[in-house]
């Protein structure tokens, strides 16, 4: 039964809908329509221990849902967003091209019983077989009413481990108990209790627990379902390329634990509500498939998807579902009651089939929403990954292939491997990471990366600073798209769409999302793509760059006319969400992207370096990503505990900023050398440096560098060697011992390096 466009009816007009079509009588109408079915506090009460109240959860109804010919309206008492509309919607594409077909075994589960302290494992083991039907006929004396049913006792697997404690061996005896309509949790329990003494008498040995295990194995529910590859299609992709897409997903989880767990989240979406809707036990239901999904000794997918010989694209989904329609929580919940005749099962079994077909549904909504927003330009980091590493794009040039091959829309191995014989036909770049030089830089905004050569931390607390931009930027674009704000950076493997409310913001969206709070422009849909030359938490200023490239791109495209000055405002609001306590620095180098001498205050001193000849030094990267917001604070608390102690480093560290100005203005760059060394050994004592930025200066020092240190916030990152003429000693030192490393000449506007 359909009713159409019900998601677009008010909560009123659904249950007249409901009404209209005969799903409930007038005393369960009237219930819901006033909200009377939900559960009252003495009831409640009764169900579980120290009641004080009766929380709520909304009740939806997925629409669509085809099981073997049948349709189905599903109740689902879900808190999260969109779970309802993903059921519904994917349960009218495929009912659409013959629903979901779904099997169950019978709705067996499996009481555990632990027998220790045996003098004859094999002979407890035989003794067991010989009297099994004995064992049965008690267990099934214990609850006459389900044999008549045809359910009870069905059989024993006897089972042998050793106890890890001790090394002795146990025998576990799983009595397999077909249960009907209940879920039988209590069932079970009370029958491996009551066989409990006649095993021991059996085996001569003591049986310690006896349990049912929610790894409900003996009922498992299978489900399937087609889906021509024409159906796929759409919102500017081609059905094939929806399903390739989708087996792709898929492919990922069955081969990636973490992946797994949230592809199986997905399918547990579809069954978790209906179990609660239902009055089952959604914990047991988890607990059995994520074990189920373990079950091979590596925790892996719960469906497949896959292409069939005429294309199609076909999903399947395996796993053991144990539920019941009958019994006290059924019976305690008169909203239980309510959704079980909305629902119109007649057995607990095709209850588990209508939950195993939800599961695949819901799985399918989602890899299809991740694999087809992915497909559309701008949500497609897995897929033109998946796409260049297809094309053979080696390392050196891997993300400049990947950001082009993004920027073009095609996201074909055809159209990277044109990418790849255009940028080898060329002399490439030396430069960490390849370059966007060769992007469509028309509307891009532009943030530059950036060294300190000297003043580190201390800037922080009102001293000078001595930075200057590198030849990486970071590069940001606007374009319009249908809903809501995406944020994509292909080279970091970052995709995803910017929370409404920025109290639900993670931490990496907050910076983003405060310059759209502040430009009037959250309400605005939008794609956000950044391509960054810059890499992560190195302590090149990647994360001031970033806010200046989409600053200017938002400026470019929405024509906000925003001068220099404002710019760096907004970017330095964005590092404050970043960093926390933040100089100042990076955002005026990412703006500006000129060699600066700088002290925060009221006002700031910003001073212009004339670098006369450009300096040439090393860039060396542990790999090791520096979190400058946990560096910064470790100094500050370290400063508050001593001040006076921390403020005499501080003027240390001044005084070698200010002598470096000079010596960079002579070109005295031994003396330079000497000043970044000594500052190297100052930042080491706050605690800043890592054994990695260790080992990097050390190399760079025994390798003819005239000084080095660490640059940028510390904890890991980057350090900078200073050299004379010649950096290639340096730079194939620090590479020969497996980091990377680049040459730099510092001097002049990043545009000109």
């Amino acid at each position: 039964m359909r009713i159409p466009e019900f998601y677009k009816l008010s909560v009123k007009e659904r249950v007249k809908a409901v009404a209209d079509r005969d799903l409930l009588g007038p005393e369960e109408l009237e219930a819901l329509a006033t909200g009377a079915h939900t559960l009252d506090l003495e009831s409640a009460d009764k169900m579980i221990e120290n009641v004080v109240g009766v929380m709520g959860l909304p009740l939806g109804l997925g629409m669509n849902l085809c099981v073997n010919g049948k349709r189905y309206i599903v109740p689902m008492a879900v808190e999260e967003p969109s779970v309802v509309a993903a059921l519904s919607s994917a349960s009218k594409l495929v009912g659409e091209h013959g629903g979901f077909q779904a099997t169950a075994t019978d709705p067996v589960l499996i009481g555990q019983i632990q027998i220790v302290d045996l003098l004859d494992i094999e002979r407890a083991k035989r003794a067991i077989r010989e009297q099994t039907q004995d064992i049965l006929n008690l267990a099934n004396s214990f609850h006459p009413n389900m044999v008549a049913r045809g359910g009870g006792a069905k059989d024993i697997e006897l089972f042998v481990h050793q106890l890890p404690s001790s090394g002795k061996p146990m025998l576990v005896a799983h009595l397999l108990v077909d249960t009907r309509n209940a879920m039988g949790a209590n069932l079970v329990n009370g029958m491996c209790e009551g066989v409990a003494p006649l095993i021991e008498t059996i085996t001569g040995g003591q049986v310690f627990l006896r349990i049912l295990s929610n790894l409900t194995d003996r009922a498992l529910v299978r489900a399937s379902c087609k889906i021509p590859i024409e159906a796929l299609a759409g919102r500017g992709y081609t059905g094939e390329q929806a399903r390739d897409g989708i087996i792709l997903a898929a492919d990922f989880a069955a081969v990636d634990a973490y992946r797994a767990a949230t592809h199986n989240k997905g399918v547990m979406n579809g069954i978790d509500p209906i179990a609660i809707a239902t009055g089952n036990d959604w914990r047991a239901l988890e607990a059995g498939a994520h074990a189920f999904a373990a079950r091979g000794g590596r925790y892996t997918s719960l469906t497949t998807w896959a292409a069939d010989e005429a294309g199609n694209l076909c999903g399947s989904l395996e796993m053991p579902i144990k539920v019941g329609i009958v019994g006290a929580q059924q019976e305690s919940n008169p909203t239980v009651a309510l959704n079980l005749k909305l629902l119109g099962v007649a057995s607990a079994t095709e209850l588990a089939k209508v939950m195993g077909a939800a599961g695949l549904a819901q799985n399918f909504a989602a890899i299809k929403a991740l694999a087809t927003e992915g497909i559309q330009k701008g949500h497609m980091t897995l897929h033109a990954r998946s796409v260049v590493t297809a094309a053979g794009a080696p390392e050196d040039i891997f993300d400049e292939v990947l950001d082009r091959l993004v920027q073009s829309g095609e996201i074909k191995i055809w159209r990277a491997r044109e990418i790849l014989d255009e940028i080898t036909g060329r002399a490439s770049e030396a430069a960490a990471g390849g370059s966007a030089r060769d992007l469509d830089l028309a509307g891009m905004g532009v943030g530059y990366g950036k060294v300190v050569i000297l003043g580190e931390h201390a800037v922080v607390y009102g001293r000078h600073a001595i930075a200057a931009p590198i030849p990486l930027a970071i590069r940001a674009r606007i374009e319009d798209c249908d809903n809501g704000i995406h944020i994509m950076i292909p080279r970091w493997g970052v995709e995803y769409q910017l929370a409404e409310h920025p109290s639900e913001r993670r931490s990496f969206e907050r910076a983003a999302g405060a310059i759209l709070d502040q430009l009037g422009l959250s309400g605005r849909s939008m794609r956000i793509e950044v391509f960054p030359e810059v890499p992560r938490g190195m302590g090149l200023g990647g994360s001031a760059a970033m806010a200046v490239a989409i600053v200017r791109a938002l400026d470019a495209h929405f024509s906000l006319r925003l001068d220099d000055e404002q710019v760096n405002r907004l970017a330095f609001e964005s590092e404050k969400l970043a960093h926390g306590n933040p100089s100042g620095l990076d955002n005026l180098i990412a703006c500006y992207g000129r060699p600066l001498v700088y002290r925060p205050g009221t006002p700031p001193l910003v001073e212009e370096l004339n670098i006369v000849d450009p300096i040439p030094i090393v860039i060396g990267m542990t790999g090791k990503e520096g979190l400058t917001a946990s560096t910064v604070a470790r100094v500050g608390e370290a400063w508050r505990q001593d001040p006076k102690l921390y403020e005499r480093i501080f003027d240390q560290i001044d005084g070698l900023v200010l002598r470096g100005v000079q010596a960079i203005q002579d070109r005295d760059l031994m003396t330079l050398g000497e000043l970044m060394n000594i500052c190297h050994g100052m930042l080491n004592a706050l605690q800043v440096s890592t054994p990695e930025l260790e080992r990097l200066v050390s190399i760079a020092r025994d390798n003819g560098a005239l000084g080095a240190k660490l640059t940028g916030g510390g904890g890991g990152g980057s350090i900078i060697a200073l050299c004379d003429a010649d950096t290639a000693p340096v730079v194939a030192a620090i590479r020969a011992a497996g980091y990377q490393a680049f040459p730099v000449m510092l001097g002049g506007a990043a545009d000109d390096a």
